[in-house]
């Protein structure tokens, strides 16, 4: 596609995102300190590779997750230099479609006759599933369960975010805190988001591909931009 360079430069190369299909991956962090932002770079970073994302965003509009790819998509223009940009522009909008669920209305069932739509109407083929916004503390094991092995059967990575909290003092052994301390196993990627006193959130990658991290990945997210950098 004449994008390698662009994916090689990609601070998130480190946590060996070209792996196997089939994987959970989940950004953690208070609110407001850049779960989007990330999952966007994620999303971006898997089209880069060749992919098809479905980014599904719980409780927030089309046009506002669309304005975060933009913004991020702009940002990687600016510091980098990119051969005819209007067509990584254009590129990025054929392998990506944006879906919106009120957060009483997602399950398995809603979000695999959607898919399935696109899928047998030949209209999109993902690989990729981004899922802002999910329901953790209202949610239980078996439906997480349900919807990890939608995304086995129809070999799709999948990424979610979750809100945690300061006051909630839960947390597994691995140390993920609630509202998923008890389901972290279901995951194979985690990386929480911490605020450091610089200012600059620190991404800390508990798990990576199954196995459990020390000392993260040197990682930040730069408070003004949003955007993943190396420390």
């Amino acid at each position: 596609m004449g994008y390698e360079p662009l994916v090689q430069q990609n601070p998130l190369r480190v946590l060996n995102m070209s792996g196997e299909n089939n994987q959970m991956g989940l950004v953690m962090a208070r609110a407001g300190l850049g779960k989007t932002a990330l999952l966007v770079q994620i999303a971006l970073d898997a089209i880069l590779r060749g992919k098809r994302v479905i980014h599904v965003s719980i409780g927030e509009s089309i046009e506002k997750t669309k304005t975060w790819y933009d913004d991020i998509l702009g940002l990687i223009l600016q510091e980098h230099s990119v051969n005819r940009p209007h067509e990584l522009i254009d590129m990025v909008a054929r392998h990506r479609m944006i879906m919106t669920f009120k957060v009483a209305a997602f399950s398995r069932s809603r979000l695999e006759e959607r898919l399935n739509d696109l899928v047998l109407q030949d209209i999109f083929r993902p690989n990729c599933l981004i899922v802002d916004g999910f329901d953790f503390v209202n949610t239980d094991r078996e439906a997480l369960e349900d919807i990890k092995n939608l995304m086995e059967n129809m070999n799709m990575q999948a990424w979610f975010s979750a809100i945690c909290h300061r006051e909630d003092k839960r947390v597994s052994p691995a140390g993920v805190p609630a509202p998923c301390h008890e389901i972290d196993d279901l995951f194979d990627m985690i990386i929480l988001l911490k605020p450091e006193q610089d200012a600059t959130i620190q991404l800390d990658i508990i798990r990576n591909y199954g196995e459990q991290v020390e000392g993260g990945k040197g990682l930040r997210l730069d408070p003004t931009t949003m955007m993943v950098k190396e420390m």
